[in-house]
């Protein structure tokens, strides 16, 4: 009944990663050679353990990535089309992220970018930092109603303190001038501050025309290509071949 007890006391103070293991680690004989401070000390580490899952969810909710199981472990290097597995190893480390370099992948419909792009934010997330998937049409629609409504600050702030933006089917459409302009402000705000991946069709040398104001494409594309990582792929599409890209 003690027990019991406890265990809804520690349920009712939130500490649940200690009430989920205490009626576990009291029915283990092994913990009855533990001293009082071992046994205090082996619960901290499973509520300790327990938050740290529960905040990894919860940025991998919030993430909402496109392929939210894409792993850079299941890259497809046997498929010709560019990548590099030095690269892409460096992608497995946290530098990029802390440096707040740039990823940018670019290459034709079905040749892995988005996949090789939620693979590198998967990575981010697991390793704690906050991640936000968004196709860059969609954004742009959005970011257009929050100017009616009164919340495009707010909107852009949030874009702002995200760790790891990705931003897919980047230059897909020509873009408007309300979205170059929302586009440097997103880049701007987070120009060595923060990393940003992004992953389109159009090559990266065709960015500037692209986007379509000169003095506007100068900004945005000095600091997106600024100390990024270009990766660049060719070839025939990846898709009926595997599922791992």
């Amino acid at each position: 009944m003690r027990n019991e007890t406890t265990v809804n006391t520690l349920n009712a103070l939130k500490i649940f990663g200690m009430a989920k293991r205490l009626p576990e680690r009291l029915e283990d004989p092994n913990q009855a050679e533990l001293d009082h401070g071992e046994f205090v000390g082996l619960l901290v580490e499973d509520e300790k353990t327990h938050r740290e899952d529960q905040r990894l969810k919860r940025i991998l909710k919030n993430a909402r990535l496109r392929f939210p199981s894409a792993c850079l472990e299941d890259v497809n290097y046997q498929h010709p089309r560019g990548l590099t597995k030095t690269t892409m190893r460096e992608l497995g480390t946290t530098r990029w992220i802390e440096s707040h370099r740039n990823v940018l992948f670019s290459g034709p419909t079905g040749i892995g970018k988005s996949w090789l792009a939620c693979a590198a934010g998967n990575f981010a997330a697991r390793a704690g930092f906050t991640v936000a998937y968004l196709r860059a049409p969609r954004l742009f629609e959005t970011l257009q109603q929050t100017r009616g409504d009164g919340t495009h600050l707010k909107a852009l702030g949030r874009l702002a303190k995200v760790q790891v933006l990705i931003l897919d089917d980047f230059l897909i459409t020509p873009l408007l001038p309300a979205e170059r302009k929302d586009l440097l402000e997103i880049i701007e705000d987070r120009y060595q501050a923060a990393a940003t991946i992004i992953a389109g069709q159009c090559p990266i040398k065709e960015w500037h025309h692209a986007i379509g104001d000169p003095t506007l494409a100068d900004a945005i594309c000095d600091r997106l290509v600024h100390n990024a990582y270009k990766i660049e792929m060719k070839g025939p599409t990846i898709r009926p071949l595997d599922t791992k890209e």
